[in-house]
């Protein structure tokens, strides 16, 4: 029987994938579920997923398996749209950019969430602030949306051009990456002025 929590260590712990879908804790030598896989998230306790008979790394698509099944439970974190918006950045031009940028959308995301936290300990036992708790997540909701949304009038000007090495494209593509790059910095001042209004 799995443990209810895994101890931390420097190295990932290593899953293994069997064929019947069993999923093997070599650290705890027992059979874990993907619940206990997402506890161990929540712990921020490292593992690595390999596939018992290949050897393939199949982590990506765990924790993939892992976002599905919860919100098949109703915890739905994804919107629609922007779901529709990332299905169609896949095999676009600007699909390099995405991952980067979601990385450092959820980093400060990660960061309010923390001040969230901490907000809610130091008024524990008195007046809760539900108004400012509502509004940060409306404004960290609106920046997360905002960062997808950029990309699809930047990936459609570029998907419009059947020349890719005629000069047009080439400056479309440009001109493509340099709004790109300020609409970029626009979020990061965003996410700047979010921060310093919450430590106020």
């Amino acid at each position: 029987m799995a443990t209810s929590k895994t101890e931390k260590t420097d190295d990932p712990i290593v899953i293994k994938k069997y064929a019947n879908r069993r999923l093997y804790n070599t650290a705890t030598s027992s059979y874990v579920t993907l619940d206990h896989l997402c506890q161990m998230v929540k712990e921020d306790v490292d593992f690595i997923v390999y596939d018992a008979k290949s050897g393939n790394d199949i982590t990506r698509s765990v924790l993939t398996q892992i976002i599905v099944e919860e919100e098949a439970k109703g915890q739905n974190l994804l919107p629609i749209t922007f779901l529709r918006q990332l299905i169609s950045l896949y095999g676009d031009s600007m699909q390099w950019v995405v991952p980067r940028y979601l990385e450092h959308m959820m980093d400060g995301f990660s960061e309010n969430q923390d001040k969230m936290r901490q907000s809610m300990q130091e008024t524990f036992g008195g007046i809760f602030p539900f108004g400012n708790l509502d509004d940060m997540n409306k404004q960290n909701m609106a920046l997360f949306e905002n960062a997808m949304r950029m990309f699809s009038p930047i990936a459609s000007a570029a998907a419009t051009k059947t020349d890719p090495a005629s000069d047009a494209t080439k400056k479309t593509e440009g001109n493509g990456l340099n709004d790109l790059k300020t609409q970029m910095e626009q979020l990061q001042r965003q996410l700047d002025a979010l921060s310093k209004n919450q430590n106020k």
